[in-house]
């Protein structure tokens, strides 16, 4: 049998393990891609690991999410992150640039590489026939250091697309269509790679939206085959040397298989709060919009843009509605000007703000409370946007317009019969508007060991954990239920997110989403015993923050107890020593209330042990079976109290020194 892009992918960067699903495997990462909301942890990682230089080929470090500077705070994690770019050895995208996604895959993306990156969509690079994976910033830190990358082998998932996408209908009905069919838990432990002849209608950007928002799927990536389209694509960036076709074998075979056919999709939209709860635009047509908001990088393509302002072209948007444009890079706005597209942007009452990630991370944006706001956005989780009591929706730039133009949700075909609007051809630029002024290149070696990181008040040391006791006798402080995101654990937000490189500060935010006194509480019983929370289904789903693990760690959590977790948040726990257990009897979930007292006693042996332990409610004399899914490298790093302990123990071997 013959291989898949995935399958060649792996093999071509196997370091360790065996390529059998279920099974560990260590990748070679050739290229690291961090952001500004991750990256300042990732960088006082990499000083804690001591580290000389950066041993891959290409690390990026982008300033994309904190952007408002309403304070000192995002403007000091600026400095900080420049300088350490400068000391490591990385390129450095300046503020404004251009959201990390779109931008790498326009300067540094290469067919049959590998990244990492401390963003949950890094997977976007997936459309150049990358192995692109999204994982926890101390990953990063460790790929940039050289080390591999460990992950369970998922199955592969192949997905064969034949037909054309009809008039009104985008790549974002594609992954909505895929979101309505298997929800946001229908990729866990899989890569989905697209084949097949609808393929040959697909842009490279256009595989951008649908891979990056495999993020929403749970998926470990997304790939797409090096074709034409890639090739296309990489002459357009003035990269023709960079492209090196791969595709899959034809007889290449798949663990699971689906199909779908471009030319029977409509108009999708992601109804609040989650990227699963897809609905036809036709079935919720009429609710009334307050705001629009094209951007991020789940439809970063020129044409994105471009199809808006040729909807919008000569006509007025609603009075009702505040219509946003966050460009996605530099390049983009610069094509789209010269086209003329963003004079008519402008005309029809566009807000046009800077290149970055903008509302789709809750900096700047918010909408108003209980108020319906469409965004071409990947995530629509609850509070994300900064407004607690929000109401997101997700949705095509087409659907999107559509909205714009007539204040409420709108199935844009409906647009020809109301408006006389046809759907429009575009003529994009066969060259794009290559700019590369605000990309600054590594220092040279010998001047980068003189450079001093620039720390300002808001830049805090990394927290100092103690090893995972040998018995938790500890309450339950919190007890949720399924599809918890990232976003409610460890907000988003401009109040929140300034504090990403501020542990201590950004800890009194944990779970305020969902119960504001939950950092007070966890306090209170931090020193005496520390806690647990019980969690549902795919706990810690969306984000690859971190920040999401650290700061209930440092919140004194000992366990989370749930009936599955989401892959990337899983990995994190294991990072900073917080033990991951899942119900053998999912019933078990219901016997646990907040408040009971769980212990778990000889720890230390029955992680080495076995894959199974009992947990005891002491007030219900109750016990309950739980397993981990710790590989035996995984569980010495959460004994050790996380992995920066256990490597500080041996960080001289870690340099081979």
């Amino acid at each position: 049998m013959g291989r898949s892009v995935a399958q060649q992918l792996i093999e071509g960067h196997l370091v360790s393990g065996e390529v059998v699903a279920g099974q560990e495997v260590g990748i070679r990462v050739d290229q690291t891609l961090t952001q500004d909301a991750t990256g300042t942890l990732v960088m006082l990682e990499l000083e804690a690991l001591g580290l000389d230089r950066a041993h891959t080929e290409v690390s990026v470090q982008y300033v994309d999410h904190n952007l408002l500077q309403a304070d000192e705070k995002n403007a000091e994690d600026h400095l900080f992150l420049r300088s350490a770019a400068r000391r490591f050895g990385l390129w450095f995208s300046k503020p404004g640039n251009g959201v990390s996604h779109p931008t790498h895959m326009q300067r540094f993306g290469k067919p049959g590489k590998t990244m990492v990156g401390s963003d949950s969509h890094t997977c976007a690079a997936g459309s150049l026939g990358m192995l692109a994976i999204g994982v926890g910033g101390l990953e990063v830190a460790l790929a940039i250091a050289g080390q591999p990358l460990h992950i369970r082998m998922p199955q592969i998932w192949g997905i064969r697309l034949t037909g054309e996408l009809p008039p009104w209908c985008s790549a974002k009905d594609v992954i909505l269509e895929m979101l309505r069919r298997h929800g946001v838990k229908g990729g866990l432990d899989r890569i989905i790679e697209y084949r097949g002849p609808g393929l040959e209608h697909l842009s490279a950007m256009d595989r951008h939206v649908i891979a990056n928002m495999g993020a929403e799927l749970g998926a470990t990536t997304t790939v797409f085959p090096a074709d034409d389209a890639v090739r296309t694509f990489l002459h357009a960036e003035g990269r023709d040397d960079d492209f090196t076709e791969l595709i899959a074998d034809e007889d290449a075979g798949y663990d699971v298989t689906d199909d779908i056919d471009l030319s029977r999709l409509e108009p999708l939209i992601a109804k609040p709060s989650s990227p699963g709860n897809v609905v036809a635009v036709r079935e919720v047509a009429g609710c009334e919009v307050s705001q629009v908001v094209i951007g991020s990088s789940a439809n970063p393509g020129l044409r994105d843009y471009a199809i808006a302002a040729a909807i919008l072209k000569g006509r007025q948007t609603s009075d009702a509605v505040s219509f946003d444009i966050n460009p996605s890079s530099r390049e983009v706005f610069e094509d789209l000007t010269r086209m003329g597209a963003t004079f008519d942007l402008i005309a029809a009452g566009a807000r046009i703000h800077q290149a970055g990630c903008m509302g789709c991370i809750g900096m700047g944006q918010a909408p108003a409370g209980g108020h319906n706001s469409l965004r071409t956005f990947p995530r629509n989780f609850p509070g994300r946007s900064g407004t607690k009591d929000d109401a997101v929706w997700l949705c095509s730039p087409e659907t999107a317009a559509a909205a714009a133009l007539t204040g409420v949700i709108t199935d844009p075909r409906d647009l020809t019969e109301k408006l006389g609007l046809d759907y429009p051809r575009l003529a994009l630029p066969e060259k794009a508007s290559v700019n590369t002024a605000m990309l600054v290149a590594p220092l040279p070696q010998a001047e980068a060991v003189k450079e001093e990181l620039v720390k300002g008040p808001n830049i805090s040391s990394l927290p100092d954990f103690p090893e995972l006791p040998d018995r938790i006798d500890a309450p339950v402080l919190l007890k949720v239920g399924d599809d918890v995101s990232t976003d409610e654990i460890s907000p988003a937000g401009a109040r929140a997110l300034p504090l990403r490189s501020n542990i201590p500060k950004l800890a009194e935010f944990t779970f305020t989403q969902v119960d504001e006194d939950y950092p007070r509480r966890a306090r209170g019983c931090k020193e005496e015993s520390g806690h647990l929370i019980v969690g549902g289904h795919n706990y810690g789903q969306g984000s690859s923050r971190e920040h999401a693990a650290i700061t209930p760690r440092y919140l004194g959590l000992h366990a989370v107890l749930a009936k599955s977790f989401a892959r990337i948040h899983w990995q994190n726990l294991a990072n900073f020593g917080i033990l991951a257990l899942e119900f053998v009897d999912e019933r078990d979930y219901d016997r646990i209330d907040p408040g009971d007292t769980l212990v778990t006693d000889g720890l230390r042996d029955a992680l080495t042990g076995s894959q199974q332990l009992i947990v005891t409610n002491t007030g219900k004399h109750e016990q309950y079976p739980v397993r981990h899914q710790l590989s035996p490298r995984q569980v010495t790093m959460v004994l050790a109290g996380g992995q920066i302990p256990l490597l500080a123990r041996s960080v001289k071997t870690l340099w081979g020194s």
